[in-house]
């Protein structure tokens, strides 16, 4: 009976989302993947054509990871009734959750996928949009009631879209700062402070 060869394509995918997050798609080669998934180049090519197809088999098993975060976030606050505070409750989870999960040498793929010229059209694209617009659109929908609740005391309300974008800058930001500064603490600090404001914005008066 042929052996089940799952468990060596999710070391290959696990072996090279670890390289490719600390070195890049382009500074990542087969040859280093072999080596930091202990499998031969035979195996490689059976599960992937190419190096870019591996990439956007990752890319598209990454993103429903990074949509996972988002469903277990709005999960989390879903049984709370009153919009601000299940809008400030949500901010609270991710808070939670850098502190939990983000370490010092934490990366994120969509960055390093994407400062590759080659790979800004097709399904690795394709993935980080999806990404993207989900986000987008979830949180959004999340943020919506809330800022309509406030914006008889707010002067300027901004637009749920561009909020919800603002939240998805501040987690690929916070990557940036705690891989170039050696430290998990930005994470934390920037969603921290990403909630102080959603706070003043959804609380005064």
């Amino acid at each position: 009976m042929p052996r089940d060869g799952t468990a060596t394509r999710t070391r290959i995918l696990d072996a090279a989302q670890t390289l490719m997050e600390r070195n890049g798609v382009a500074g990542t080669s087969v040859d280093q993947i072999l080596v930091a998934a202990h499998t031969s180049k035979g195996a490689f090519f059976h599960h992937f054509d190419s190096k870019r197809a591996l990439t956007a088999v990752l890319m598209e098993r990454y993103v429903e990871a990074d949509l996972g975060l988002l469903r277990a976030g709005l999960a989390a606050v879903e049984p709370i009734l009153d919009p601000v505070e299940r809008a400030l409750a949500f901010a609270r989870h991710f808070e939670r959750w850098a502190k939990e999960l983000v370490h010092e040498d934490s990366a994120c793929l969509y960055i390093a996928a994407l400062s590759e010229r080659d790979l800004l059209d097709g399904p690795v694209q394709d993935a980080v949009r999806q990404a993207i617009t989900t986000w987008r659109a979830e949180v959004a929908a999340l943020l919506a009631p809330a800022l309509a609740d406030r914006a008889e005391h707010v002067h300027e309300v901004p637009d749920a879209d561009e909020l919800a974008d603002h939240l998805f800058t501040t987690f690929e930001g916070g990557y940036l700062l705690c891989r170039s500064l050696g430290s998990p603490e930005p994470m934390r600090a920037q969603l921290r402070v990403f909630r102080q404001l959603l706070e003043s914005l959804l609380t005064a008066r």
